[in-house]
């Protein structure tokens, strides 16, 4: 069902219809010297290294209300806020009941009417550099929150 791509030091994660599902960033450890992260880092991938974590982001909530121009009606900006909460609820709910404690939502960098969460992924064992095991590992995060339509 995911798809995902490695590009630089990071991979995009695709949906079934091809669309940006979110980025998944390895934690690659201590890397010296600092100068050659790059070539270390590019290394790491060819040699397929294990890591023990990384971050997911994927988008969390879109306002519906932060449109430049966008005309509104108080009946809607109300309605807009109440999904939100209903929303902010669920992230919760899935948070504490996975113990996802470090996570961090910032507004998106490609559009400003949308949160986006950023959880960090401890793996139980270390896992290869491969993008079939990465796809598989972030498959088990997004498939649930797919299924409580919070993507």
């Amino acid at each position: 069902m995911w798809k995902v791509e490695l590009e630089g030091h990071y991979y995009k994660i695709y949906d079934n219809r091809k669309n940006i599902a979110g980025y998944f960033a390895p934690e690659y450890g201590e890397i010296f010297p600092e100068e050659k992260a790059d070539e270390i880092i590019e290394q790491m991938h060819k040699r397929h290294e294990k890591i023990k974590s990384g971050y997911l982001m994927t988008p969390m909530i879109k306002f519906g209300i932060f449109n430049e121009g966008q005309e509104m009606n108080l009946e809607y900006v109300i309605k807009q806020i109440d999904d939100v909460k209903m929303r902010l609820a669920y992230w919760a709910d899935y948070i504490s009941s996975n113990g996802m404690k470090q996570h961090r939502i910032t507004v998106s960098h490609t559009d400003h009417d949308m949160l986006s969460i950023t959880i960090h992924l401890a793996f139980p064992n270390p896992i290869p550099l491969d993008k079939n095991v990465i796809q598989d590992e972030v498959g088990k995060i997004l498939g649930p929150l797919q299924e409580m339509g919070l993507l």
